[in-house]
């Protein structure tokens, strides 16, 4: 199911392929489970992107830079 978000991060707006059943999604757009209940399939990438628009690769940049800046 392709998944359109926002990073929380950068403000880029991404759309991601994710192997979501699409009532498991509904679920937690509701309210009625959160996303580890009702996604326990997904991996963190793909949760963490549904969450917050976030992928892997901005996690690693932001927090490489982080790394590289606390030791400057």
């Amino acid at each position: 199911m392709e998944i359109k978000r926002k990073s929380v991060i950068t403000g880029v707006e991404r759309v991601v392929n994710i192997p979501v059943n699409p009532e498991d999604l509904i679920l937690w757009e509701n309210g009625d489970a959160s996303i580890d209940d009702a996604m326990p399939y997904l991996n963190n990438s793909d949760r963490e992107f549904i969450l917050s628009g976030i992928t892997q690769e901005e996690w690693r940049a932001v927090f490489a830079e982080e790394i590289y800046d606390s030791y400057i």
